[in-house]
């Protein structure tokens, strides 16, 4: 439920993490959805109803405005009626205000409760978000299906409202002519029943436009944060090719879906149209009969008119329930993804020693521990195994370039099938026992949220965010300056800092493009600084920076980390030579330990450290 905080302003409303959405369909959770705004719905439902319901009654109004005038020629009567006209109609635009005003309200808690809603989902699902759900899907979820959401639920009161004065209308017709009541309430559900046929298809086109349009989302993200690798290799044409490709699909899937749409569109105007021929054709008739005055003629051309609005309504409600089914299917997709390991289990203790035993490798608390290895990857295993990290799971999907009609939708599910394994792999590596242990308790039954708190890993292919410096190295902004500045200094940045117009304030493109690869890394390490973890584990924290830079960062992360558990995956001598122990890792396992002079007269120690001495070199 969407609480307003306290104070004069409720706006942005919090959100409790025990709001739990329902997503055991995508009906359920635009009902949840509806539900979540509280009162904003029902207060916008009356406002819609209390501008429509004027619509209807001024017909009746007018007609007797005119038997009064026209056939009475009472003047006094035209008067308090044309009073009574004018009162409903300022009724009715007092109403259209504060419909409009709560829908803008609702339309606003939508978008944001589904972006922090998101941000939270991701956030908790972290190195596995991307196993469930593809990057341009999230980022659909995030910046479209909000405003989607917003026009669902907008039609969803307006269609009540439409129904509250549709009864409005045909009870007054029924008052004044049974047949012509009677005619409406017969043929409305009739001409509503004759468009159903059109909305599966529609509803087809709507979820094949907004799957391609994600994934064209998708391949934009990575060519983007790709493009400076792409043109050192010469792949730009290859990848502007598929992006062509993949958008000429989405092109062509979209003009499918706006046919459909128009054919909505039309089947509305036309039975409209239709209902309101049929009924002036009656009204005309009965007049002529006699049974029906001039003023309730035009009361039923009126009425006629009036139900044009609601009758487009309810097939404007159809394609936007149908619309938002779509998006909701997406988005309970990712909401609704399972965490592979449970919340809760024990808190790790204080400065604990940890264990691996796939390698032998035994961290003790307050010092720095270096890892070589003669297989880059072996290590970065581990440092991925120490902050519990489930390892990525090789899976092809299938590709549905190319392919069309049953051979796509085949495509499509199997794609899910794949998602679906993975996610029982990484659930099923969750539950079995780790494999690492801190002070003999496996990671298992430690409480996963407290354990990355307090264990951070810091890897090379960590990303920054658009925003300023000091949003780079404080993203949660809950550090002092004097902090951030002397992490900054700690990671040889300073230099970063001078060259950025403003400083602090300073702007950093996504991904820190327009940074160089050895600025990102020192930012990088900066910020995992500034956390000051219990126990940090650096992953080739110097692999971008030239070798006076590299000595100067390893001087100072020593003497800033002194007394706190480190660990430095890395082949390069000018950090391990500040290291108090260094292990040493061949196939896996801990074959030697030591300082970086004890180590020296080591074979496997010093055939790593040449070949990283060489790597640095090039």
């Amino acid at each position: 439920m969407l609480s307003p905080q306290r104070g004069r302003f409720d706006f942005p409303p919090s959100i409790p993490a025990s709001d739990a959405p329902d997503v055991r369909s995508p009906s359920r959770f635009l009902f949840w959805l509806i539900r979540s705004y509280g009162w904003v719905v029902p207060a916008m439902t009356l406002a819609a109803s209390s501008w429509m319901v004027p619509g209807a009654l001024t017909p009746w109004v007018l007609g007797r405005a005119i038997d009064a005038g026209i056939m009475r020629g009472d003047r006094t009567a035209v008067v308090g009626w044309v009073l009574l006209l004018v009162g409903v109609i300022a009724f009715g635009v007092v109403g259209g205000i504060l419909f409009h005003t709560y829908a803008v309200r609702m339309w606003l808690l939508g978008i944001y409760g589904i972006q922090r809603r998101v941000s939270r989902k991701a956030v908790r699902l972290g190195h596995v978000l991307n196993r469930r759900v593809p990057t341009g899907e999230v980022l659909s979820v995030s910046a479209s299906d909000g405003d989607q959401f917003g026009a669902t639920v907008d039609a969803f009161g307006s269609v009540i409202a439409a129904f509250v004065s549709f009864l409005v209308a045909t009870t007054l017709m029924l008052t004044t002519s049974v047949e012509l009541g009677l005619v409406v309430l017969i043929a409305t559900p009739l001409l509503l029943a004759a468009s159903t046929p059109v909305l599966r298809p529609l509803t087809a086109a709507q979820g094949a436009e907004r799957t391609e349009n994600s994934s064209l989302t998708s391949m934009a993200t990575d060519i983007a944060t790709g493009l400076r690798i792409l043109r050192g290799i010469g792949g730009e044409k290859t990848f502007a090719d598929n992006y062509a490709r993949q958008s000429q699909k989405v092109r062509g899937l979209g003009i499918r879906l706006g046919t459909w749409q128009a054919v909505v569109e039309a089947i509305s105007v036309l039975l409209s149209g239709l209902l309101l021929v049929v009924l002036v054709y009656l009204g005309s008739r009965q007049l002529l009969e006699g049974t029906l005055s001039v003023g309730q003629l035009i009361s039923f051309f009126g009425y006629a008119v009036f139900l044009m609005t609601p009758m487009q309504m309810f097939f404007d409600f159809a394609q936007k329930w149908v619309q938002g089914l779509v998006s909701a299917q997406k988005t309970s997709a990712l909401l609704g993804a399972d965490l592979p390991w449970p919340d809760g289990g024990r808190a790790l203790g204080s400065e604990p020693v940890l264990h691996d035993e796939a390698s032998g490798v035994t961290v003790r608390p307050g010092r720095m521990l270096g890892i070589v290895s003669a297989d880059p990857d072996v290590s970065a295993a581990l440092a991925d195994r120490l902050g519990r990290y489930l390892p990525e799971a090789t899976e092809d999907e299938p590709d549905d370039e190319g392919l069309s009609g049953k051979a796509l939708r085949r495509a499509r599910k199997e794609r899910l099938a794949a998602r679906r394994r993975r996610a029982e792999r990484d659930a099923e590596a969750a539950r079995k026992p780790w494999g690492v242990t801190a002070d003999g308790v496996d990671y298992r039954d430690l409480d996963p949220a407290g354990l990355r708190r307090r264990v951070v890993v810091s890897h090379t292919g960590a990303s920054l965010f658009a925003g300023t410096l000091q949003t780079a190295v404080d993203p949660w902004g809950t550090h002092s300056r004097e902090a951030a500045e002397q992490v900054l200094v700690t990671a040889s940045a300073e230099d970063i800092f001078e060259s950025l117009p403003g400083g602090w304030q300073g702007r950093i493109d996504e991904k820190g493009r327009g940074l160089s690869g050895g600025q990102r890394q020192r930012i990088v390490l900066a910020r995992a600084l500034l956390l000051d973890p219990e126990v940090l584990v650096l992953v080739e924290p110097t692999s971008a920076v030239d070798a006076h830079t590299e000595a100067r960062i390893a001087e100072r992360l020593a003497a800033a980390r002194r007394g706190r558990t480190t660990v430095v995956v890395t082949a390069s001598p000018l950090l391990l030579r500040w290291a108090d122990e260094v292990a040493v890792l061949v196939d896996g396992r801990e074959v030697a330990r030591g300082s970086h002079d004890q180590l020296h007269d080591n074979t496997h120690y010093r055939r790593i450290i040449a070949r990283g001495m060489e790597d640095h070199d090039e």
